[in-house]
Order: structure tokens, then C-alpha cells, then sequence
């Protein structure tokens, strides 16, 4: 729950602790004590405030996974790399969601996506997300 929020390493672990409680637990009580009341949400895809947000992790199907990967904290902004799995399309979506908090809550989203790219599908080699291609 918001607590101190003064060192990026404490406002990264409060947003991936939101994320999960929203997107993977889908406690939507908790998670009003992480998102604001006047969330101001920049996404092209999801619809405007806090309850645009809920409203798209309701829709999602029931197998619907989030997980956190590489973060940063600068000023008042996280940014997070995040998968996003089981949301009915045909590979996992792989986003940087970028934060704003304010007063000790999620103020304001942004966010770059993009469908993970498979092993054959890599020009490096290397995965977008974690250590190795998912299964």
C-alpha cells in the first residue's frame, strides 16, 4: 500500500505492487489506494480516469497476466517494461508504462507497445522481455 515514496527504488516497488494488485490480482478495492481518483490516463487504447483503467482489466479474460521487467525512477516518473499475457491476442504485448506520482498515488499513464517478437522472429537473438523467449 502507499507508504514512503522518496527513493526510486521505493517508487518502483510501489508501482509494480500496483500493477500486480490491479492487473494480476484484480483487487479493485486495494488497488483504489494506488491509482488516483483524477487519473489522467494518455493510453490510446484505454478509456479516460481510474475507472477506464479498471474498466479494461475487468474486460480482460480470466488467464490475463502482468509481469514487471526492467524499471527506472527519475523525479516524480517510473518507467516500467512490462509483458502483458493471456489478453485474447495472438502473442504477448510488450509495453514501457510510464507513470507520474503524485501526492503518493498513480496521477497520470503513458505507454509504447509492441507484440513480443518469437525467436525466429529476433534479429539479435535475444528476447524483448527477460532472459530467454517465452514457450
Amino acid at each position: 500500500m502507499p507508504g514512503n515514496l522518496n527513493s526510486a527504488a521505493e517508487k518502483k516497488a510501489f508501482v509494480m505492487e500496483a500493477f500486480d494488485t490491479l492487473f494480476n490480482k484484480r483487487d479493485y478495492k486495494a488497488a483504489e489506494s494506488y491509482w488516483s481518483p483524477d487519473y489522467v490516463q494518455h493510453s490510446a487504447h484505454i478509456a479516460p480516469g481510474r475507472e477506464g483503467l479498471f474498466d479494461l482489466v475487468r474486460a480482460l479474460p480470466a488467464g490475463h497476466r502482468h509481469e514487471s521487467g526492467l524499471a527506472a525512477a527519475e523525479g516524480d516518473l517510473v518507467f516500467l517494461q512490462s509483458r502483458y499475457s493471456g489478453t485474447g491476442q495472438p502473442r504477448a504485448l510488450i509495453t514501457i508504462d510510464i507513470v507520474r506520482i503524485s501526492n503518493g498515488l498513480l496521477a497520470e499513464h503513458w505507454d509504447v507497445w509492441q507484440m513480443e517478437a518469437s525467436a525466429t522472429e529476433s534479429k539479435s537473438g535475444l528476447p524483448m522481455f527477460g532472459a530467454r523467449f517465452p514457450d
